[in-house]
C-alpha cells in the first residue's frame, strides 16, 4: 500500500505510489473527507437542534416571566397594576375654612353687585327687573313653616338616594371626605351656613329675578347651579341632585318673594347632610 499525505494549509495532495493509482487514491480520499465532515456536522446540527428544542421554551418562558405584558400581567398569573389607586386629597382644617370663607365672600359680593346693578338699571328705565323689589330680605311667620317643609323634603330625598343610588352615594361620600374630614363638629356651622347663604343670594336672590322671575328662569338658574356643583369628587349624579334642589329652592323663592327662605333652607340642609355623614362614617369605623 502506498503513503497518502495531505498538506491542509496549501490544499495540495502529494502521492507516493504507482503513477497509475494517483488519480484514484486522491479522489477516494478527497471524497471520504467531505463525507466525514458532513456527517460530523450533521450530528452536531442534530445535537444542537435537539438541545435548542429542549431548552428554548424554558428560556422563552423565563424571559416572558421577567417581561410583563401590555396589560400589566405576566405568565405567572400575577397582576402588575401600574395604575395608582384613587387617592382622596384631604386639605387641612385651616385650608378648608379659609377657602370656604373666601369663596362664599366672593359669591355673596357678586350677588349683591347684580342686585344693585338691577336696581339702578330699573330706576333708569331699563327693561330689567329690580332684584331688591322682586326678591327682598323680608321674613314672615309662615316662611318658617315653608323652611321646615323644605328641610324635611330635601333631607328625606337625600337620605333615600344615599340608600338606593350607589353612584350618588359614592359621589357624595368623596366630596364630604374632602371637605369635612379635617373639621371639628362646630366647624360644620361655618361650612354649612356660609356657602348656603351666599349661593342663594347669587342664584335665587340675583340671577333668578334678573332672568325673569318665572319658571323658565327657575329652570335655567337651577341647571347652572347643578353644573357648577361638578368637580371635587362630585360627579354627574350630584349635579342632577343639585339641579333638583335648585328647582325646589327656586319655587320656594317665587312663593315667598324672600331670599331668606332659600338661604335658611339651604344652610340647614347642608348642616343636616354634614352631621348625617359624620354620624354614619363614625359608625362604620
Amino acid at each position: 500500500m502506498g503513503l497518502l499525505t495531505i498538506n491542509c494549509p496549501t490544499s495540495f495532495i502529494h502521492v507516493c505510489f504507482h503513477p497509475q493509482s494517483t488519480k484514484f487514491s486522491a479522489r477516494a480520499f478527497a471524497s471520504r473527507k467531505p463525507m466525514k465532515i458532513s456527517r460530523r456536522e450533521g450530528r452536531l446540527s442534530k445535537s444542537f437542534t435537539l438541545q435548542t428544542k429542549e431548552t428554548l421554551p424554558e428560556d422563552i418562558n423565563g424571559l416572558a416571566d421577567m417581561c410583563p405584558s401590555k396589560d400589566g400581567n405576566n405568565n405567572n398569573g400575577k397582576s402588575v397594576d401600574s395604575t395608582p389607586p384613587d387617592i382622596i386629597s384631604i386639605p387641612s382644617r385651616s385650608n378648608v375654612l379659609q377657602a370656604c370663607t373666601i369663596t362664599s365672600g366672593l359669591i355673596a359680593a357678586l350677588g349683591l353687585i347684580i342686585r344693585q346693578v338691577s336696581h339702578v338699571g330699573s330706576m333708569e328705565g331699563l327693561p330689567i327687573l329690580d332684584c331688591s323689589t322682586e326678591v327682598s330680605f323680608g321674613f314672615e311667620l309662615w316662611h318658617l313653616e315653608l323652611i321646615t317643609g323644605l328641610v324635611l323634603l330635601i333631607s328625606s330625598c337625600r337620605y333615600i338616594l344615599l340608600k338606593t343610588w350607589q353612584y350618588f352615594a359614592e359621589s357624595s361620600d368623596t366630596a364630604n371626605k374632602q371637605v369635612l374630614s379635617s373639621l371639628q363638629p362646630y366647624d360644620y356651622l361655618v361650612v354649612a351656613f356660609l356657602p348656603g347663604m351666599s349661593e342663594e343670594l347669587l342664584f335665587r336672590g340675583a340671577l333668578l329675578p334678573v332672568l325673569g322671575f318665572d319658571w323658565k328662569s327657575v329652570m335655567v338658574v337651577s341647571t347652572v347651579f347643578g353644573v357648577l356643583h361638578l368637580g371635587n369628587g362630585r360627579k354627574y349624579s350630584f349635579a342632577v341632585w343639585a339641579t333638583f334642589v335648585g328647582i325646589v329652592y327656586g319655587y320656594a323663592t317665587i312663593m315667598s318673594s324672600s331670599v331668606i327662605v332659600p338661604m335658611a333652607s339651604h344652610a340647614l340642609n347642608n348642616l343636616v347632610g354634614g352631621l348625617l355623614w359624620r354620624y354614619t362614617s363614625k359608625s362604620l369605623e
